[in-house]
């Protein structure tokens, strides 16, 4: 039962979200506390059919509010203590993978626990466009897709395709299926260069040729005789070592990859090409070997594991925040790294014994992060393919260094206008200096002060000012914060339930 409670207060508040309502104004008319409604909309509090549709009554009031708001922003009141535990949430890049390979496979594929975030939206609405099946269970815990005979490009929705950079990795199923096709440019977060070179590189060895012109990849396939295809990357990327996997995964011969990612992305979608019945040996090493198939019809069920960067990001609100919180299902094989730097900093956390993911492969812990005294890093923060601190998480030391007592410098060798983005911390009363394009210096400790800032378009930089305006005191307001409802399922309300307070609004 309540499993069922659980369900109706995300309906509800789902429903809410829609609007464009804030809990206050639901509240409000219903002549109920916010607090009464957060724990119905938790699924903490029982309710019936009398308050489901008084509820349901005030949500869809033409009086109450517009049918339709076009930017959501957020206003946090920031200072308070967090405290409880919250559970990571599956992983947004996993997910993107296994959507676009869920185009391998002819038969019925149902991912479990994915995560409802706008990424996932814009790559479902270019599935459905295309014509794959595309369906959620009642309580949206389980996506089913299945792929017609024949896919429908010309019918592709460009708008979606281009607000995604994940449209890329389609280039390694659809190889197999069509002897040309075309996708438009990848797009996503504004950070700077992103060379699309060594995914050119690695799948002309499947006789994939592409040509950019006018906002289009213009892509044509040749044949090519069978064997065992030797690949190495020029770049370890995890996106360009998915779209390699992806053809040779519909490729029956051998393939073998080297400098290929490890990654946590690209461990799941191996585990769901394995399901497919495809064979791959070096499953989170840098060399994969992949023996393939020449058509995959099989009815697959496969859960991704935890988003490492969502735990990296709710680790941050407590080390911010001055909290004792304990974030529960990290998978810790990516966290080493940044917890090894956290503790040299003065962090003080536990962890419990390691739990098997419901992937039945990735290794997760609960993590219990106290109150502490930071000091600047002694060396530089810089990021490394994996096993390395992950290229996601480092924005988040940027927010930590500037609690911390002393000066750190961040290198982010990897993205031109990341540690850009990042210098808007300084509106929050952050004091970060750019010293180039890739290097920031943060001195700490930081008095913040509230402040009304435009979200950049980036991902985990705008995370980064979410983070810091819950240490914040006074109202902060952060404005257009779909790059955050990209990567993140319901970050504000999750945070609302250790005791943040944060309301979205629209207009």
């Amino acid at each position: 039962m309540t499993h069922s409670y659980a369900v109706i207060g995300r309906l509800l508040r789902d429903a809410r979200l829609q609007r464009g309502l804030s809990l206050d104004q639901v509240a409000e008319t219903l002549e109920q506390t916010t607090a009464d409604l957060r724990e119905i909309e938790s699924g903490r509090r029982q309710v019936d059919i009398d308050t489901v549709d008084r509820v349901a009554t005030v949500l869809y009031d033409p009086a109450l509010a517009p049918a339709f708001r076009s930017t959501m922003h957020l206003r946090i009141k920031g200072g308070a203590k967090l405290a409880g535990s919250i559970d990571v949430r599956s992983s947004k890049n996993a997910a993107v993978a296994l959507l676009c390979a869920s185009l391998l496979n002819r038969g019925r594929t149902v991912l479990e626990g994915i995560a409802r975030i706008e990424e996932v939206n814009r790559i479902l609405e270019v599935l459905e466009s295309i014509g794959v099946q595309v369906r959620w269970s009642a309580d949206k815990s389980e996506l089913e897709l299945v792929r017609p005979d024949v896919l429908d490009l010309a019918s592709m929705d460009i708008e979606a395709a281009r607000r995604t950079r994940s449209v890329i990795m389609f280039l390694g199923p659809l190889l197999h299926m069509l002897p040309e096709f075309k996708l438009p440019y990848a797009g996503g977060c504004d950070l700077g260069t992103r060379t699309v070179t060594p995914h050119m590189q690695a799948l002309h060895a499947f006789g994939l040729d592409v040509a950019a012109t006018e906002g289009w990849y213009h892509a044509t396939v040749r044949q090519i005789p069978g064997g065992v295809r030797h690949i190495t990357l020029t770049e370890r990327g995890d996106t360009v070592t998915e779209n390699v996997l992806m053809a040779a995964a519909l490729d029956p011969g051998t393939t073998v990859i080297r400098n290929a990612s490890p990654n946590y992305m690209v461990q799941d979608l191996c585990f769901f090409l394995e399901k497919l019945g495809v064979r791959i040996a070096g499953i989170g090493s840098t060399t994969l070997t992949v023996t393939g198939l020449e058509e995959i019809s099989a009815d697959v069920r496969v859960a991704p594991s935890e988003d490492p960067i969502e735990a990296m990001s709710l680790i941050t609100a407590a080390v911010v925040t001055g909290s004792e919180l304990t974030i529960c299902r990290c998978p810790i094989e990516f966290l080493e790294i940044e917890l090894a730097i956290l503790a040299d900093m003065g962090l003080r956390y536990e962890m419990s014994d390691e739990y098997t993911a419901a992937n039945e492969k990735t290794r997760l812990v609960d993590i219990t992060v106290y109150p502490s005294t930071l000091y600047a890093a002694a060396d530089k923060i810089h990021p490394m393919p994996f096993p390395g601190l992950n290229i996601d998480n480092l924005p988040f030391f940027a927010v930590i260094a500037a609690v911390a007592e002393g000066e750190t410098l961040i290198h982010d060798w990897v993205y031109d206008n990341r540690a850009i983005h990042l210098l808007e911390l300084n509106k929050l009363g952050a004091h970060t200096t750019l010293m180039d394009p890739h290097r920031l210096a943060v001195k700490g400790p930081t008095r913040w002060r509230s402040q009304e800032v435009i979200c950049p378009p980036a991902l985990r930089p705008a995370v980064c000012l979410l983070l810091a305006s819950l240490a914040t005191p006074g109202i902060t307001v952060l404005r257009d914060v779909y790059m955050i409802n990209r990567g993140y399922e319901d970050l504000a309300n999750r945070l609302n339930a250790l005791g943040a307070d944060i309301q979205p609004f629209f207009d």
